[in-house]
């Protein structure tokens, strides 16, 4: 439902670039192609799986276009998402070095590797997201399920984001860039959602001292 409105205006147009400043990366996704990395996350939750609608994902992922897909996709399977490493979850999503900080009976780790490579040497049972989620189906019928971030249900999130859009000033014209985090459902909701929820594009930039060098080259019109 997020991206609804910006597939249908313009679903070439960049809606995603990030930045790693620590590996010097730069990787850019249209609207189609994150909601093709949305739908494969959420086929991968139903059918490796079987996660119902209303189960519970713990997503605790530092910003970058592969963690959008996977807040994206858990929305669309109709998974409530929680940022508690703590709290009762079926399936987690983490770094390697996130593996200790989790005891759901599901776990998928991501490299957030640039190239898409596999984490090495995992252990048993715990799943790479790269290798798993790219033989996913690229099409999904989202659900909405009764609670969609920390408790708050779908329509109470997208009515925040769009609140939040208003009062940062974001209109579906703007590049927005970012180097804030995703850590709390604030946040997500007014360094992510709020973005999309404007129909504007995000840049995000990660491992960054200065992430205003980057406005110039991607025509920046708002900095958040």
């Amino acid at each position: 439902m997020l991206l609804d409105p910006i597939l249908q205006r313009d679903p070439a147009g960049p809606r995603i670039t990030h930045y790693d400043d620590a590996t010097g990366a730069r990787i850019e996704l249209s609207a189609l192609t994150l909601a093709n990395w949305a739908a494969k996350t959420a086929n991968f939750i139903r059918d490796e799986f079987g996660l119902d609608p209303g189960a519970r994902a713990a997503i605790l992922l530092p910003p970058h276009w592969q963690s959008a897909g996977v807040y994206l996709g858990a929305w669309w399977a109709g998974l409530e998402v929680t940022l508690d490493p703590e709290a009762d979850a079926d399936v987690a999503f983490v770094t390697a070095a996130g593996l200790d900080s989790v005891d759901a009976p599901e776990v998928v780790v991501l490299s957030l590797d640039a190239f898409g490579r596999p984490v090495p040497n995992l252990p048993v049972g715990v799943t790479d997201y790269a290798t798993s989620v790219r033989v996913h189906g690229d099409r999904f019928s989202a659900t909405v399920a009764s609670a969609a971030l920390e408790g708050r249900d779908v329509g109470s999130v997208l009515a925040e984001a769009r609140d939040s859009a208003e009062r940062q000033g974001i209109s579906s014209s703007d590049r927005v860039l970012s180097a804030n985090d995703w850590a709390t459902p604030d946040t997500i909701i007014d360094n992510l959602l709020a973005v999309y929820a404007a129909g504007a594009s995000l840049v995000q930039v990660s491992n960054s001292e200065d992430p205003n060098r980057h406005a110039a080259a991607e025509r920046v019109t708002k900095s958040l």
